[in-house]
């Protein structure tokens, strides 16, 4: 009998995430045929919007499948507006009869909030994580491409959907598989899930200067807490005075104003991704008087805070 994948798609999914993950099925097949199965669903058995505006015919709506079931839920923006009483029980119902649910990009947002993650480990798009570990502090969040723990599988979408199906391929069938399969998508190597989502910060900001590096580390895990330039140059082993050349040379800003956009951003992100008030989201990026957070946002962002809770067309 063939394995059986069942992928729920929630209005705004990520298509990329969504087609990650088939493809590798689909490929899997055609060196061993019959060995995947899937069925796309999704809330109401209607065709469904990606957040690039390609709609999807889908196989049924929120029927009972056969147990135990392997439910994957497909999430993009705003992953709780679709959350209701109906998928709540849907999906509990799943995990009762030993079933495995999964979610891909911000999935593991719907996973928690219908209360099937429990002390899993999950992860999802490093955009969202924040958000994620701000709402459900005592659950594990990681950076992580993939997280495989028991029957709650979770990933953090877009191309790291192709790293998770070829793990569970080589799992089920062995890595020669999973290898051939790789080699049709042109990949360089499968990616263990140990590897991070983003880019390192030499090559997100075009930076080879190792001190350099090490400041800006230092900035984006100190976001809630800001340290002073003068910790920030402890971290990095240089003088203040150094600190200051190196980022007016490679970066063209002083390590204060650098600073201050890293945590704009991760309260833009907050604001777009969470319900938290512009209060609790200008503390939690260090900011004491929401007044001062409230002018630098909207010198930065053109808008104020209050007017930037969603992503604009």
């Amino acid at each position: 009998m063939p394995d059986v994948f069942h992928f729920l798609l929630l209005p705004g999914f990520s298509a990329l995430g969504f087609i990650s993950a088939i493809e590798p099925l689909r490929v899997a097949n055609r060196f061993r045929p019959g060995l995947y199965k899937w069925e796309v669903l999704s809330l109401d058995g209607g065709a469904v919007l990606a957040s690039n505006g390609m709609s999807v015919n889908v196989d049924g709506g929120l029927s009972e499948l056969l147990a135990p079931a392997r439910v994957f839920v497909i999430a993009g923006f705003d992953p709780l507006k679709s959350v209701s009483l109906p998928l709540r029980g849907w999906l509990r119902r799943i995990a009762a009869q030993g079933g495995t649910l999964g979610g891909i990009d911000t999935g593991a947002f719907v996973l928690a909030a219908c209360g099937v993650v429990d002390t899993a480990r999950v992860t999802l798009h490093w955009e969202a994580l924040d958000a994620f570990r701000e709402r459900w502090p005592t659950i594990e969040a990681t950076q992580e491409l993939f997280e495989i723990d028991g029957r709650i599988i979770t990933c953090a979408g877009g191309t790291a959907s192709i790293d998770l199906m070829l793990d569970l391929i080589a799992q089920a069938h062995g890595s020669e598989l999973a290898i051939e399969v790789s080699e049709q998508f042109v990949l360089g190597r499968i990616r263990p899930r140990q590897d991070h989502q983003r880019m390192a910060v030499a090559s997100r900001y075009g930076t080879r200067n190792r001190k350099l590096v090490q400041a800006i580390g230092a900035m984006e895990q100190h976001i809630e807490t800001p340290l002073s330039t003068l910790a920030l140059a402890d971290c990095a082993g240089v003088t203040r005075r150094q600190l200051e050349r190196l980022f007016q040379l490679h970066l063209q800003e002083t390590p204060s104003s650098f600073y201050l956009g890293i945590r704009l951003e991760k309260a833009r992100q907050l604001l777009r991704q969470t319900d938290m008030s512009v209060t609790e989201v200008s503390i939690a990026c260090g900011f004491e008087l929401r007044s001062y957070f409230t002018r630098r946002y909207k010198v930065r962002f053109g808008r104020p805070p209050r007017e930037d809770r969603s992503p604009q067309p």
